[in-house]
C-alpha cells in the first residue's frame, strides 16, 4: 500500500519511519531542501514527558494577561485579522477549567511517557547519535509564589507516576555544578530525572537515513499544491503540476495542515505559535549546564549539547510572521546570562524562530480524519520532539490495523 507523507519535520519523518517498518510504501514530501528545516530545525532539544502540560489551565488566562504588560514576557498577543485566532483563543479559555486541565494533562503524559520509551529503544536498535544526554531537566523558581505553585504540580506528576523531586537552591547545584560558587538566583528547583534532550535536527537527519534504507522515497523542494481525494485513493499536486497518487496520505505539515485540509472541509484545531531560539557555541564548560535548565519566570530553556548552548522559549501568538525580533533575543541572552554567565558565545549565537503547532487543548491529532484515507498527525505544539516517536507508532499501528499500545481515544481528531 502506498502513502503519502505531507511534511518531512521530526513528525513526518519518524511517522514515514515506523510506516516503513510495518510493510507500507511511503513517499514523504516537502517543499524544502531537505529534512528539519523549519520547526524541527532548532527547537530547544527537550525530551520532557515530566514537562508535557497543556497551556490551557485554571489561573492561566490571568496570568497570561499580566505577562502581556511584563517585560521580558514570556507571551505576546497579536490579532493577526484572522476569524480563527478568536475562535481558537475561545476554545484555549474553554480548556481552563481544573477537569479538562487534569483530561489533558493526563493525556498528554501518557503519550510523551510512551514516546521517550520508544524513542530509547530506535536509538538502541537503530544506534543513532544525536547530542543526547538523559541527565533530566531542571526548573527552577526565583519567587516564593512559584515554589508553592509547584505543590499542585506535583500532586499532578505523582498521579501521573512521574519521578520528581523538589530541591532548595543548595540541591539545585549539585544538579547544576556551575552553581556551586555562585549567586546564583533562584530559591529551587524542581528535578524531574527522567527527561531527556538532544538535538531534534540531528536526529531527524539520521532517522531519514534510516527510513531510507527502508524504502522511504523523499521529495524535496516540492509545494503541495492540491489534495483531492477518492474512494480508494488521494491525489496530491505538487510543484510544477505532478500529481502523485496513493492509497492515503498522512497530513504532517504541522502549523500548515490546517490550510492543507481546509478545502476538504477539514478544519483542524491548530494554531501556529511562534518561539525563538539561540545556539551558542559553548566557551566554558564549568560555567555550562550540564543539561536542561527550565526558567520558569520567563519559560526559557537552556540545554547542553556537547560543545553547544540552545536556548530556546517564547510564545507569540501572531499568525504566521517568522520575523525575528530582537527584543526576543535580549530576553533569551539575559536568562542566560543570569543563570550561566560565561558559559557560551551569545553575541555570536544564531538567532531562529519557528511555528508550534498548537490545538486548544494541547493534545495532539493523530489519527483518521473525517475521509478515511487522510490520516493526521500534528497539534503537537511545543512538544513534538517530545511526542514525535510514539505519535508516528500510534499512527503506523492504526494504519496497519493493529491495536496501539497505549490507550489512543483522546487523539482521535475531534471537532474544536
Amino acid at each position: 500500500m502506498r502513502i503519502l507523507v505531507l511534511g518531512a519535520g521530526v513528525i513526518g519523518v519518524t511517522s514515514a519511519y515506523y510506516l516503513a517498518r510495518a510493510g507500507f510504501e511511503v513517499t514523504v514530501i516537502d517543499r524544502q531542501s531537505a529534512v528539519a528545516q523549519e520547526t524541527s530545525f532548532a527547537n530547544a532539544g527537550q525530551i520532557s514527558p515530566g514537562y508535557a502540560s497543556p497551556w490551557a489551565a485554571p489561573g492561566m488566562p490571568i496570568k497570561a494577561l499580566r505577562w502581556l504588560v511584563q517585560q521580558h514576557s514570556p507571551l505576546k498577543w497579536r490579532p493577526d485579522g484572522s476569524l480563527w485566532q478568536w475562535l481558537w483563543l475561545l476554545a484555549w479559555l474553554r480548556n481552563c477549567t481544573a477537569a479538562r486541565y487534569a483530561d489533558n494533562k493526563q493525556s498528554m503524559v501518557q503519550l510523551a511517557e510512551y514516546s521517550r520509551d520508544c524513542l530509547r529503544e530506535l536509538r538502541v536498535e537503530e544506534q543513532m547519535v544525536y547530542e543526547a544526554r538523559t541527565l533530566g531537566t531542571l526548573q527552577v523558581f526565583r519567587f516564593q509564589q512559584q515554589w508553592r505553585a509547584a505543590q499542585k504540580d506535583i500532586q499532578v506528576l505523582e498521579q501521573c507516576g512521574i519521578s520528581h523531586h523538589l530541591l532548595d537552591r543548595d540541591a539545585c547545584a549539585e544538579i547544576e555544578p556551575a552553581w556551586i560558587k555562585t549567586g546564583v538566583p533562584i530559591i529551587g528547583g524542581l528535578h524531574l530525572p527522567d527527561d531527556e534532550t538532544g538535538d531534534c535536527q540531528q536526529f531527524t537527519l539520521a532517522l531519514a537515513e534510516k527510513a531510507r534504507q527502508l524504502g522511504v522515497c523523499f521529495r524535496f523542494g516540492q509545494t503541495v499544491e492540491t489534495v483531492r481525494i477518492e474512494p480508494h485513493r488521494v491525489m496530491v499536486t505538487v510543484t510544477g503540476r505532478e500529481v502523485l497518487e496513493a492509497e492515503h496520505v498522512v497530513v504532517a505539515a504541522g502549523s500548515y495542515s490546517r490550510d492543507l485540509l481546509l478545502p476538504l472541509g477539514v478544519r483542524l484545531p491548530v494554531y501556529p505559535v511562534k518561539g525563538y531560539s539561540l545556539t551558542a557555541a559553548m566557551i566554558n564548560e564549568s560555567k555550562a549546564p550540564v543539561s536542561t535548565v527550565l526558567d520558569e519566570t520567563y519559560k526559557v530553556a537552556i540545554t547542553r549539547f556537547d560543545q553547544r548552548i540552545r536556548i530556546g522559549g517564547m510564545a507569540e501568538l501572531v499568525g504566521f510572521d517568522l520575523r525575528l525580533d530582537d527584543r526576543r533575543r535580549a530576553t533569551l541572552a539575559m536568562v542566560t546570562d543570569s543563570l550561566f554567565p560565561g558559559s557560551c558565545d551569545l553575541p555570536q549565537a544564531s538567532f531562529w524562530a519557528g511555528l508550534r503547532p498548537m490545538t486548544p487543548r494541547g493534545v495532539p491529532l493523530i489519527g483518521t480524519s473525517r475521509h478515511a484515507n487522510v490520516w493526521l498527525n500534528t497539534g503537537h505544539g511545543t512538544l513534538g520532539w517530545t511526542m514525535a516517536c510514539g505519535s508516528a507508532r500510534i499512527l503506523a499501528d492504526r494504519m496497519a490495523g493493529r491495536t496501539p499500545e497505549i490507550p489512543d481515544a483522546a487523539y482521535r481528531p475531534g471537532p474544536l
